[in-house]
């Protein structure tokens, strides 16, 4: 559709071989996921016309930057893009600000978030502006990077494994200002990334790329409760949900509301009304016909089996449930859903044994 990214490659590289069809919402972040060589580093570049497919097609809400059966391409010094490697490879011989005016140098119209200190405030460097890239850690150099990249008003940001050449102290300290440009600003943003957490604290639209194939594309939460999946994305089973915080209960606990029911985790330290991402693996969920009397396990939901499939692990199968519209994922023994009768249309019990809060 006109407001949706578009894009369309087929190439080869020697060996390997890029051939997706991809239509990708116009806001929010959309995460190109896979094991190495699956191809989303060429799709990124092929976005960004750093590549030529040969028959590519390329679009931004209507606004072709690439149509080869048309004889459109846009190179890419006037695609209105910003776009951030993995290194953050600034200027050495520039300071913090120096290196930021440089990307808004490129700019070619303003943009809400166009201003050097609203940015730089953005993703907390505004301490940092007269010092060189030399003296910064390497989650403050990939900061200023993405500062650079979204001071030159990009109709679309282009994020190539930020945080891959980070230790997890430096991933941790970056991420909360990732999930900051994604609840504050406008523009899409297409992220590539083989790390499974950043896909369940950033993600709104999943990609899921394996041997230059789109496998899986659609909104994160339905995408990760698939059964079909590969055995590559199938290890770490697991759902995605958003919730609202609605105040803090008895016994030290956090009760979190979602579109069809409740959850309680331990208390949280926010704010009634705040918005937080919980993630329930397949192996943390197990099922129960009846709702259990005497229990350990403060999360039953009930709930209605949708698919059974195998898994690579012998001895077990993985089960989709419905609990309202909200999709979770059961990872039991083989034994279990034959005693059990577990099959499509079931009513169970689903009995939630850990949730993690991605924050």
């Amino acid at each position: 559709m006109s407001g949706d990214i578009c894009a369309h490659f087929r190439l080869e590289r020697g060996d390997f071989r890029l051939d997706i069809d991809l239509e990708l919402p116009a806001r929010g972040i959309a995460v190109l996921f896979g094991p190495s060589g699956s191809g989303k580093t060429t799709c990124l570049r092929a976005m960004a016309g750093l590549e030529r497919a040969p028959d590519g097609f390329f679009s931004i809400a209507g606004e072709v930057w690439q149509d080869e059966a048309s004889g459109v391409f846009v190179p890419t010094h006037r695609r209105a893009l910003g776009y951030v490697f993995q290194e953050a490879s600034l200027f050495p011989h520039l300071s913090v600000e120096r290196n930021m005016e440089f990307g808004q140098r490129r700019a070619t119209n303003a943009a809400p978030h166009g201003e050097l200190d609203t940015v730089a405030d953005l993703l907390g460097i505004r301490a940092l502006l007269k010092r060189r890239p030399d003296s910064l850690s390497g989650g403050e150099r990939q900061r200023v990077a993405i500062a650079r990249a979204l001071l030159a008003a990009p109709r679309l940001l282009l994020m190539d494994e930020p945080l891959a050449a980070l230790d997890l102290k430096r991933k941790r300290e970056i991420l909360p200002y990732l999930e900051r440009l994604h609840d504050e600003l406008a523009i899409p943003v297409i992220y590539v990334s083989h790390a499974p957490d950043e896909v369940a604290r950033l993600a709104d639209h999943l990609v899921l790329l394996e041997e230059g194939r789109v496998v899986a594309s659609g909104p994160l939460c339905d995408t990760l409760a698939r059964t079909d999946l590969p055995p590559a994305f199938a290890d770490d089973a697991g759902v995605v949900i958003e919730t609202t915080l609605s105040g803090n209960v008895a016994d030290n606990l956090s009760q979190l509301e979602f579109a069809d029911g409740t959850l309680h985790v331990g208390r949280r330290p926010e704010v009634p009304g705040s918005r937080l991402r919980c993630r329930i693996h397949a192996r943390d969920v197990s099922v129960a016909l009846e709702r259990p009397r005497a229990s350990s396990i403060v999360n039953i939901l009930p709930a209605t089996v949708s698919a059974v499939a195998a898994t690579d692990t012998p001895g077990h199968v993985l089960v989709q449930m419905r609990v309202g519209g909200t999709p979770l994922l059961a990872r039991i023994t083989e034994r279990s859903q034959r005693e059990l009768e577990i099959a499509p249309g079931r009513t169970v019990w689903a009995q939630i044994k850990g949730v993690a809060l991605l924050a």
